[in-house]
């Protein structure tokens, strides 16, 4: 089928039940990331919900394709992840459409905002962070070592198509000089099955109902290395930071937030030796160092540091954590406070 659209979207739903015959909506077009259409439909009676569709070429610049039954995923993901951590975090699913690629889930309540808007606007909340290190934390520990959830989800094809070859083989090719860093990290990405990692757990992807947390985005979930998820959220915090960069102190507060949740998870009784803190962390700083430098060199590259000395400050501070890694999350905020003094004015 052709893609759905705010003006065809209403009358496709009526043909297949998921709206009343005579009944009207309003649909509204979400700008939720670049690789689906997304519907928000607002019935005349009943509530809102919304309406996700996978398309095979995402909307960037460059060109960028991914598998359509990648919808599939997200929607097993959700009812998988909606029994591991607090219900209400996540939306439920509704009905599903695989011959058309579609599924419909709960929508998050009116109004709401989004996080990656609060955080650009400068409105810094260390309460949010933390309470995302925990919800991740809780996921990480409570899928490791799951063999059933490894089978269900192990295939990482759309991994790869979405993050592996956009953001690290990307970079790879625009930075060969760090050729066994790139390797290294690819390989460590594909052959790390620890639990079952989000794939995209950044702040575009957090929305806000007053203090209540609403995640969405789960199309890259796959069972796999869960410094994955530590490293992309941090990379999306510190990208932040270099567009606040007067505020260093300010945003590095939200990360020390967000681990403290995170490990706090980690250090109950008992998790597997994969998921030992000190491991984590460590492997964390490539994760970091790829992630950002991708949001610069990548596939997909953020608007929202458009200086040459913003983006170079991004490309030494990750040259330092892959070449000479800080022993620690101080000694990392110190190195982008350092890169961030040599090159933003």
């Amino acid at each position: 089928m052709d893609g759905l659209t705010e003006d065809t979207a209403a009358d496709w739903l009526r043909t297949r039940g998921w709206l009343a015959a005579t009944g009207g909506a309003q649909v509204r077009m979400l700008e939720w990331g670049v690789s689906n259409v997304v519907l928000r439909v607002t019935p005349d009676t009943g509530a809102d919900f919304i309406v996700k569709q996978s398309r095979p070429q995402l909307r960037t610049p460059i060109p960028w394709f991914s598998r359509i039954d990648r919808i599939y995923r997200e929607a097993d993901a959700l009812r998988v992840i909606r029994t591991v951590v607090p219900a209400e975090t996540v939306p439920e699913v509704l009905w599903e459409d695989r011959p058309e690629y579609v599924f419909a889930m709960e929508a998050a309540a009116d109004p709401h905002t989004v996080w990656k808007q609060e955080l650009l606007a400068g409105r810094l909340d260390r309460e949010v962070a933390g309470h995302l290190g925990d919800w991740l934390g809780q996921m990480h520990r409570k899928t490791a070592g799951q063999p059933g959830l490894r089978e269900q989800f192990g295939d990482l094809e759309v991994f790869q198509q979405l993050r592996v070859d956009p953001f690290y083989r990307r970079v790879a090719a625009a930075h060969p000089d760090l050729a066994t860093h790139w390797t290294s990290l690819i390989e460590g990405s594909l052959s790390h099955p620890v639990c079952l990692v989000h794939g995209d757990f950044s702040p575009k992807n957090v929305l806000l109902v007053g203090r209540q947390l609403f995640l969405v985005d789960f199309e890259t979930v796959h069972y796999g290395d869960p410094a994955f998820d530590t490293g992309f959220f941090l990379s999306h915090l510190l990208l932040k930071t270099l567009h606040h960069h007067a505020r260093i102190a300010e945003m590095a507060e939200l990360g020390i937030a967000f681990w403290g949740g995170y490990l706090s998870q980690l250090r109950r009784q008992p998790v597997p030796e994969e998921l030992d803190p000190g491991r984590v962390v460590s492997r964390t700083l490539p994760h970091l160092a790829g992630c950002m430098l991708a949001r610069v060199d990548g596939t997909s590259r953020v608007d929202y540091l458009p200086a040459a000395g913003q983006q170079q400050a991004v490309r030494d501070f990750c040259r330092t954590l892959l070449l000479a890694p800080p022993l620690d999350w101080a000694g990392v905020l110190q190195c982008l406070r350092e890169s961030a003094r040599r090159h933003i004015v």
